[in-house]
């Protein structure tokens, strides 16, 4: 008995320090180094890298092969270059647009919880580009209820692209302005800017007015039916009140860190997935070449032909039976693959573009036509760390020439447009689009009725998951497929 009460007393004075100890359970198990909330910076720095990545990844495995600046070494299927969309090409940039769309709503939401007005409008800024990005490549899409699955609405409706482009214009609009009245960024995580305070803020003014620009002379078409040219005349007109771009140092880029986890998305590539399946395009090189374009070196491997280092290309559209050999024509180069400034968004090149268009419609821009286009043509070089050679702009496929009629002023602009568009996620295509330039040739293995394609199709899993309002928006469009117009194409 004596054995008993004695291991009796030692467990009950056990069970009484454990309670004891329990007690405060909560507050000793707390990870300190755990945020109890998530902050907006947290996000955004996340997003913004996910979101370039993705933006960058459809110039390389989308636009170059359409707009013939880059071509498979071998088909195993018609591919792009015949001017052909695989399904897997509309599913995979639905989902991930729609997943990362996700994460930004939430951090608008988290932003203006905490009253962090300049996430606010980043988050503006952002949604904006994306969203423009998805409707010139599909046409209507569900925007108005999408990312609302909180909300039970999992059938969103599709909105047409008009109401779209209106709301992504005043959401620009309403960024600039927010951001004209703070010069608060306290929550980090700008891979973009590395905003920490008003000269931060002042380029996210500049990024939210210059993409302003690319998406109203995208809709210039449609003046008129919304007030477009009023639009451009207000920020042309306005440069206190409405800041662009001024040189490329205002680019919009994620310059890859090189530290865990912002690497460039390809640094760790094999060749065989890098460089060794794609070739530049005779045409794409040929005019690189004749340019003496410093490009080349960043852009471009060169192969020995009679003795001589040249940068070399193949068909695009080739017949089906063709297939190079490996090392034999010039690819992306391993420099390219590490390359910091790669995360491309929107630069400076692309607004002396804008400006040299507008200029040659009429519009009151800072230069003349050919300064404008000039301008755009150095900015790009100087972007891609290289220096403009002497006499360049003597060279005749550079040459500005000023007596040509409207017409081929146009191709001039669009054409060294295209170039310096080089890894910008869709634009080279939605501008052939929307002028017809560049000509690109058509290559003897392109199907005669392949056309060249002006809109992605809808993912096909759609008509089992949202069919009423997938119908609704294919009846509004006119169709569904690769040569419906989208709403300002037509």
């Amino acid at each position: 008995m004596k054995f008993s009460i004695k291991y009796l007393s030692i467990l009950l004075v056990a069970l009484a320090f454990c309670q004891s100890c329990t007690q405060d359970f909560d507050e000793i198990n707390a990870d300190p180094n755990r945020p109890s909330e998530v902050f907006p910076g947290v996000i955004l720095d996340q997003l913004q890298y996910r979101l370039v990545n993705s933006a960058i990844g459809r110039s390389r495995g989308f636009t170059h092969e359409l707009m013939q600046m880059m071509a498979p070494r071998a088909s195993v299927n018609n591919g792009l270059h015949r001017y052909v969309i695989e399904p897997n090409e509309s599913e995979g940039f639905w989902n991930n647009h729609y997943r990362l769309m996700t994460d930004l709503m939430d951090m608008k939401q988290v932003s203006e919880t905490l009253g962090a007005d300049a996430y606010v409008a980043v988050s503006l800024i952002l949604r904006a580009w994306n969203y423009s990005l998805m409707t010139d490549a599909f046409g209507d899409i569900p925007f108005s209820e999408a990312n609302r699955v909180e909300e039970g609405l999992i059938q969103p409706v599709f909105d047409t692209q008009k109401e779209i482009y209106l709301q992504l214009l005043q959401d620009l609009e309403n960024a600039n302005q927010i951001l004209s009245g703070t010069s608060s960024f306290i929550y980090g995580g700008d891979l973009i800017y590395e905003t920490t305070g008003a000269p931060g803020i002042l380029k996210w003014r500049k990024f939210a007015n210059t993409l302003r620009l690319r998406l109203l002379l995208r809709i210039l078409n449609k003046d008129g039916e919304i007030n477009v040219s009023e639009q451009l005349n207000l920020i042309l007109g306005n440069r206190e009140m409405y800041p662009v771009f001024e040189n490329i140092q205002d680019d919009a880029i994620l310059r890859y860190p090189g530290t865990f986890p912002f690497y460039n998305p390809y640094f760790n590539l094999r060749n065989l997935s890098w460089n060794e399946g794609v070739y530049y395009t005779i045409y794409f090189m040929d005019w690189m070449n004749g340019m003496e374009d410093p490009r080349r070196e960043v852009w471009a491997t060169t192969v020995e032909e009679n003795g001589n280092q040249v940068y070399k290309g193949i068909m695009s559209g080739y017949p089906s039976e063709v297939e190079y050999t490996v090392g034999s024509h010039s690819s992306f180069p391993g420099i390219l693959r590490e390359f910091a400034d790669l995360g491309i968004i929107m630069t400076y090149a692309e607004l002396e573009f804008i400006h040299a268009e507008l200029a040659l419609r009429g519009f009151n821009t800072p230069k003349t036509v050919k300064e404008h286009y000039e301008g755009g043509i150095t900015a790009s070089i100087r972007q891609w760390g290289k220096s403009v050679p002497e006499n360049h702009f003597s060279n005749p496929m550079v040459r500005f020439d000023e007596s040509g009629d409207f017409e081929s002023k146009l191709e001039q602009i669009i054409q060294h447009k295209y170039f310096a568009l080089f890894f910008t996620d869709y634009q080279a295509w939605f501008e052939k689009r929307r002028t017809g330039f560049p000509v690109l040739p058509r290559g003897e293995g392109i199907p005669a009725e392949n056309n060249f394609p002006v809109r992605i199709t809808y993912p096909n899993y759609l008509q089992a998951l949202n069919p009423d309002n997938l119908e609704v928006a294919v009846a509004r469009m006119g169709g569904d497929t690769q040569d419906t117009k989208v709403w300002w194409e037509k």
